[in-house]
């Protein structure tokens, strides 16, 4: 049986709760989106313990099950990058390997930039370099929306009408398109909705996916791509909200990364085509491990 437990760790301004499972000396640590999203989108990665890894998960700083501290200022790239490697620290995780989705694969990013010697290897889901080149993509899925559709997302953003029932009927479109793209949603992605940190989403985002006018609008890393020196692997739906021209620029941009995008997936891809995805990224990591294994002096 693989063993579980969770716990909390003190990351200065509060305390961040994780769940850990399996005890092997391969580590995963796993990035939650948002921001003020949560892990639980991401728990069945916790599987993968089966295959010898350690998998940890955590709720970052402001989301569900981790201390909410009433103070804007916490909520920014640096902050939530050092939490990563306190995080790290903490849970003796040593060089691991790190997967990060949505805004997780933007703090990953974050985090390999300046840690990265503490990185086994990179999984990038659904993520961007740019904050800009996101919003851009996220435009060109309204721009395929009917006119009508398109006029009513304008209008009521022009007057913040972000709750008008209107809007909301408009912006369900794209949710159903982009977002996730199956129905019922899976319980796990429905309970990581229903417990969003809106102070931290709404300050660092926006009022919606589609929205972005919080603080990450300015984030930019795409002219350092070429830092990051760890295998790479980036994922995207062909039909992400995160729209893959994003993926291509990372591909691009890190040398000898790979790209996999899988064919009618959505942001949610990794829940929507889960066993694929899995065999996937566990691909990608056992070859990881063993060219490392194999360069490994005698």
């Amino acid at each position: 049986m693989i063993s579980r437990h969770e716990g909390y760790i003190d990351v200065g301004p509060g305390r961040v709760w994780y769940e850990s499972a399996g005890s092997g000396d391969r580590t995963l640590l796993l990035l939650h989106g948002g921001p003020g999203g949560n892990s639980e989108d991401l728990s069945q990665f916790l599987e993968l313990a089966e295959h010898g890894f350690r998998v940890v998960r955590y709720d970052q700083l402001g989301s569900w099950r981790s201390d909410q501290p009433d103070d804007l200022s916490l909520w920014n790239v640096p902050r939530f990058s050092a939490e990563v490697e306190t995080v790290r620290q903490a849970l003796d995780l040593g060089q691991m390997h790190l997967l990060g989705q949505s805004w997780g694969a933007f703090l990953a990013i974050e985090y390999a930039l300046h840690h990265g010697q503490h990185l086994r290897s990179l999984t990038l889901a659904s993520g961007a370099a740019s904050t800009r080149e996101c919003v851009a993509g996220m435009n060109a899925w309204r721009e395929e929306l009917p006119p009508e559709t398109q006029a009513t997302l304008v209008r009521h953003e022009a007057s913040r009408e972000y709750g008008h029932p209107d809007y909301l009927a408009a912006m369900d479109i794209l949710y159903r398109r982009n977002f996730c793209r199956v129905r019922p949603w899976p319980d796990s992605l429905q309970r990581a909705m229903e417990h969003m940190s809106l102070p931290v989403y709404t300050s660092m985002w926006g009022p919606n996916e589609f929205t972005c006018t919080g603080s990450l609008l300015e984030w930019d890393r795409t002219d350092r791509l070429g830092e990051i020196a760890v295998p790479t692997l980036i994922t995207v739906g062909e039909f992400d909200e995160v729209h893959p021209s994003c993926a291509r620029t990372m591909y691009n941009g890190i040398r000898g990364s790979q790209l996999e995008i899988f064919p009618d997936g959505g942001h949610a891809v990794h829940l929507e085509q889960h066993e694929r995805y899995r065999s996937v990224l566990l691909a990608f990591l056992d070859r990881v491990d063993a060219k490392a294994r194999y360069e490994v002096p005698a």
